[in-house]
């Protein structure tokens, strides 16, 4: 009896264990960015913290940033704990910097109907060799060796296929789930997350058996500031916070004291310039763009009849066209926010700014200058000791060299203090 109760004890243990496993799991869907790099980073630490059997990382990208892959990658090789790379679900993709990311995982694997590869460099946003906007045939080819290096040495820490790896840096290779699994690129194959864990349990990893069959499923969620910087380093988003910060900073100096929109614009300016340290930036682009501001300040303070306005909207469209690196489509701006920007940024400069300033250089029509030139009678008689006149609804002391008979018409030639200056104008 005794043997049957601590048989039965023994597998309530057992039990309790195994309902205790846990599996941690983030979802990338999307573009490689600094938020995704401290997002995985983050994520391994909560899942050692959990004491998770593994972290599995549900992915789908188009590609990304190359600094930021290599961070994610270092991620992975320093984790203590698995890394799983998921590529789902079905149609998913692991292209460019996604290609780097599954092969470096501690284990890869794919949904059916997805792909991996396509990993030349020129389609990964930024580079560790300098950042050129437009590198020559030199630059291109360290990019590309260093590129090639990097792969390999990744494809052979974990044990994939090296020579595969090199292809799809030099000849942008891209497979499917079933033809990476035939030539040993990834794992297993597995249509969806239970499956996965079943496929994993027993699994021996980095030196750890993984126990993942009926594993709990804990997803850690992308915090507050990482989906902020997540949407932020978008182009789309970089061109907004310039048109921002340009209307905002002008608008200031046209109209100083208005304070709110020269605040808009510093903030905006500052996370443009954030964004610009992280995205490809053609820096023809920018000076184009530069001079169309130029151009329209230009024919603001000495009109030109409209020819510096016009070789400004150019200018502004070709720099907006030209701004960011063109090679991948993650750093393509569309023509549907240039067009608009570039018909709104030259209104803005046509009609606001130039009203401004025109509204500026009119004369004076309110103060005491206004009644310079004006002929009132006087309600005194007027000499060099004093008088009154009666101007706008308003009794005003008065004086002139020569004296002024009560009610003789009187010029207003100056003003000084309270008092008027005034000469006859006869009767």
């Amino acid at each position: 009896m005794k043997t049957a109760f601590a048989g039965l004890a023994l597998l309530f243990v057992c039990a309790a264990t195994a309902a205790a496993e846990k599996v941690a799991l983030i979802k990338i869907d999307g573009a490689i960015g600094p938020a995704t790099a401290t997002y995985i980073a983050r994520s391994i630490g909560e899942a050692e913290a959990q004491n998770a059997q593994c972290l599995i990382i549900q992915l789908n990208t188009p590609g990304g940033l190359l600094d930021s892959t290599q961070k994610i990658v270092q991620s992975f090789l320093g984790s203590p704990l698995p890394v799983v790379v998921y590529v789902a679900p079905t149609g998913a993709t692991a292209t460019s910097a996604g290609c780097f990311i599954t092969i470096a995982a501690s284990v890869a694997a794919m949904a059916p109907a997805t792909t991996i590869g396509a990993a030349h460099p020129v389609s990964l946003g930024g580079n560790p060799i300098g950042g050129e906007e437009k590198p020559d045939d030199t630059m291109k080819k360290k990019l590309e060796n260093f590129s090639v290096s990097y792969i390999e040495t990744i494809a052979a820490r974990r044990q994939r296929n090296v020579d595969w790896a090199k292809s799809a840096v030099r000849d942008s290779a891209s497979i499917t789930a079933t033809k990476a699994l035939e030539l040993k690129v990834i794992d297993l194959i597995a249509p969806d997350l239970p499956d996965l864990l079943k496929q994993l349990n027993g699994r021996q990893v980095d030196g750890k058996t993984l126990n993942t069959a009926g594993a709990e499923v804990s997803e850690i969620k992308m915090s507050s500031s990482e989906q902020v910087f997540q949407k932020l380093w978008r182009p789309e988003v970089m061109f907004v916070l310039m048109l921002i910060a340009i209307y905002g900073i002008i608008g200031e100096l046209t109209m100083p004291g208005a304070i709110l929109p020269g605040m808009v614009g510093a903030i905006a300016l500052i996370l443009a310039l954030y964004m610009a340290a992280i995205l490809p930036i053609n820096v023809s682009g920018l000076a184009l763009i530069g001079l169309a501001l130029l151009l329209f300040l230009f024919d603001v303070y000495a009109p030109t009849h409209g020819i510096l306005t016009v070789g400004g909207i150019i200018s502004f469209l070709l720099g907006s066209l030209m701004l960011f690196n063109h090679a991948d489509p993650l750093f393509h701006l569309s023509l549907s926010y240039i067009i608009p920007a570039t018909l709104v940024t030259a209104a803005f400069f046509v009609f606001v700014i130039g009203k401004g300033l025109s509204a500026q250089r009119l004369p004076v029509k309110v103060g005491v200058e206004t009644m310079l030139g004006k002929i009132v009678p006087a309600l005194t008689p007027i000499d060099s000791h004093g008088g009154r006149v009666f101007i706008e609804g308003e009794n005003w002391s008065a004086a002139s060299d020569h004296p002024i008979e009560k009610g003789q018409l009187v010029e207003i030639t100056a003003v000084e203090g309270l008092t008027l200056k005034v000469t006859s104008k006869g009767k």
